[in-house]
């Protein structure tokens, strides 16, 4: 009895042992078929994905003749200038368009009536929105100098168009007018500009250059979004470096600004950006005047010692850090400095009286400078 229990029970542990060998080798095949079909899908979609892409990539009909005329209006983003390419039939897939301008950094794409064609290539098609004949004739240019700021802008438009001056300044500022813009530039103009510090939210992102427009009286719309439709196209092209310094185009234009109001023709940005970013980083204030006369609102050919008292979010004086926006408009090389400071060990600059600055590391250094400087 004992040996048969003993056999019936190896028979069992055999059979159970047997049964898990089943078990796993069926496991096993599932695993199998399922890692297969996963690869499968993975490498389908992405198959897919690739050849999508390289297709869009192509022009939408090599062989086509059929001209069509393409009408860009001013102000348009480059997202908006590829969805206006699909519509037309000039390109197969907008957003794979606009992904291919970024990954080229290009930009400076004209407004205008253009004549394209189906078999036009993507360089083909960027270089005739940068170069290409425009149907409409220039009527008049307005000429932004860099580090201006917006009452100023607003004056500028004024003297060159109809609008008036006042006109122009409130619906710069107006919040529904904001938005708006807000809606066309996304990337640009952020919730950051509403910040209840600040005194004007778009100071600073009108940005400086010459804009021809081609009707006689263009609406201030349309005068300002050209104007952010240069400013988003300028930033776009150093999206990697701000990645970098964690800046968002608020915080770069604002640095941007103090650079360009306390540059003058002989100085180096990046050393002036050199001094601010070393203040910072050992908790000084920033001490630049050109912010304190942005406090008090206006222009004074010398800050008086009792102008530094001023209790203002944009006086560098007694607050440390970044003023609360920018304090007028940049131009690329102040954007540029802004990114890409000098490595010095200077805390001080001094501009003497005839446009040359000095730079010190110390407050003896300094104090020195301006006894022999500053009458």
């Amino acid at each position: 009895m004992a040996s048969d229990e003993k056999k019936s029970k190896k028979d069992y542990m055999r059979e159970k042992m047997i049964e898990r060998q089943q078990e796993a080798r069926v496991v096993r095949k599932i695993v199998f078929i399922i890692s297969i079909v996963l690869f499968l899908l993975v490498a389908g979609t992405l198959t897919g994905g690739y050849f999508y892409i390289k297709s869009a990539l192509e022009p939408v009909d090599p062989k086509s003749k059929t001209e069509k005329e393409v009408e860009i209006p001013i102000g348009s983003s480059v997202t908006g200038i590829s969805q206006i390419l699909e519509d037309n039939g000039i390109i197969k897939d907008a957003k794979v368009f606009k992904y291919y301008v970024k990954f080229k950094n290009e930009s400076g794409f004209m407004a205008g009536e253009y004549t394209m064609t189906p078999a036009m290539t993507f360089p083909e098609i960027i270089d005739s929105l940068k170069t290409g004949k425009i149907a409409e004739e220039v009527v008049f240019q307005i000429a932004i100098p860099e580090g201006k700021q917006l009452k100023e802008i607003a004056t500028i438009i004024g003297e060159k168009t109809d609008h008036d001056v006042d006109e122009v300044f409130a619906q710069l500022n107006d919040e529904e007018f904001i938005r708006k813009m807000m809606q066309l530039y996304p990337n640009l103009l952020t919730e950051e500009i509403f910040n209840e510090e600040i005194k004007y939210p778009l100071e600073g992102y009108l940005f400086p250059a010459t804009y021809p427009y081609y009707k006689e009286d263009p609406s201030i719309e349309e005068i300002v979004t050209v104007m952010l439709a240069k400013t988003q196209d300028v930033i776009a092209e150093y999206t990697g470096p701000m990645t970098e310094k964690e800046y968002t185009p608020h915080q770069l234009l604002t640095m941007a600004s103090l650079i360009e109001e306390e540059a003058t023709q002989q100085t180096e940005r990046d050393q002036i950006a050199s001094v601010f970013y070393n203040r910072m980083d050992v908790g000084m204030p920033l001490q630049t005047d050109p912010t304190v006369l942005y406090a008090l609102g206006e222009h004074k050919d010398r800050v008086l010692y009792e102008d530094l008292e001023i209790n203002d979010p944009y006086n560098t004086y007694v607050n440390t850090g970044l003023t609360p926006g920018p304090i007028a408009n940049a131009g690329v090389s102040s954007i540029e400095a802004a990114l890409v400071p000098a490595e010095t060990d200077f805390l001080y600059f001094l501009a003497t009286g005839s446009g040359e600055v000095l730079f010190s590391k110390t407050l003896d250094e300094h104090n020195q400078k301006k006894a022999e400087h500053i009458q």
